[in-house]
């Protein structure tokens, strides 16, 4: 099963269910897949049986909703600062070459940080059930306000020395009452970065990471398949200038997901109940390690046949304000 979320023709919310070889239908008076989620956690099921005991008859044209732009984030949370936007990177076996060669320069003697991280992962980062793992890289990338929805502009700040694409899968999570971290599923995301900032010094990461971000626009239910295969695309003028294929899911990760959401949840402050996470869980390949500088105007498109719907959105370039401090 996948989820989206979208705006009605009045404006309103409206939540749609779809199913494999199946038209999307609306979920009954739901206005949020958060909501669905905490309720199914309360009523001792899973979240894709509980969706099927609200489906009614009507059918939402997924298509058509993405032509008009009323797609909006698949999770997410009426108070954006309570949406936690985070990453993890060197988790894929594709993602540490093109990363050391950022900054092979500065241990040029000797392994790079990132590739020592890198072995980290390989040797610890799958660690038996029950067990604990190496902790992967990390950083903070936001709250919910600096993620768009699918089909809405990526913005890159005056200040940025680059805006380059990530095409990977994030997994989403609301947390229960209890306390329980409940996995609601996973979407496409674009963690968009500037990666000529990060190539300066490598302690410039987490500045890096401070841009916008979407995913979506489809929430897979249930487990990620092991192999994922998808295609990452850039258009500029209408014509597609850059594309590769990317691999993600277990069997392409030095990480399992457990051990990801163990080392980003062992911290009580994200277990706040009622708080959204989306965790991005690592690109395995970058247009810009190919030498490509994105422009305002791209189109970069991210597909995969287990979402659904492509993520797509356009990078627009803006002016921002200097901050105006104030001594009191």
């Amino acid at each position: 099963m996948r989820l989206l979320q979208f705006l009605t023709e009045a404006g309103g919310r409206g939540v749609a269910a779809l199913m494999p070889g199946a038209p999307a239908h609306r979920v009954v008076d739901a206005t949020s897949v958060r909501d669905l989620a905490l309720a199914a956690h309360a009523a001792g099921r899973g979240l894709a049986a509980h969706v099927e005991t609200l489906l009614r008859p009507e059918t939402v044209d997924a298509a058509a909703l993405a032509a008009s732009g009323r797609l909006l984030l698949p999770l997410d949370h009426p108070e954006p600062a309570r949406t936690v936007l985070a990453i993890t990177g060197l988790t894929h076996l594709g993602s540490a070459q093109s990363r050391d060669a950022m900054h092979a320069k500065l241990a040029a003697d000797d392994l790079s940080d990132s590739m020592k991280m890198f072995k980290l992962g390989i040797e610890g980062g799958k660690p038996a059930p029950g067990a604990i793992g190496v902790q992967p890289e990390w950083a903070y990338k936001g709250d919910g306000s600096w993620a768009v929805p699918p089909g809405a502009a990526l913005d890159r700040p005056d200040f940025a020395e680059d805006g380059g694409e990530e095409a990977e899968i994030a997994g989403l999570y609301v947390i229960a009452p209890d306390g329980a971290v409940l996995r609601v599923g996973f979407a496409l995301g674009n963690e968009y970065s500037d990666h000529v900032m990060e190539q300066r010094n490598y302690l410039y990461l987490a500045h890096s990471k401070l841009r916008a971000s979407s995913y979506g626009p489809e929430l897979l239910v249930g487990a990620l398949p092991d192999h994922v295969e998808g295609r990452v695309s850039v258009s500029r003028g209408g014509r597609e200038i850059w594309s590769s294929v990317f691999l993600s899911g277990e069997a392409n990760m030095c990480h399992s997901i457990a051990n990801l959401e163990h080392h980003h949840f062992k911290y009580a402050g994200f277990r706040r109940p009622g708080d959204v996470h989306v965790y991005y869980y690592g690109a395995s390949l970058l247009s810009f390690s190919e030498g490509l500088k994105i422009e305002s105007g791209d189109r970069i498109a991210i597909a995969a046949a287990p979402f659904g719907l492509p993520l797509v959105n356009t990078i627009r370039h803006t002016a921002d304000a200097a901050p105006r401090v104030v001594a009191l």
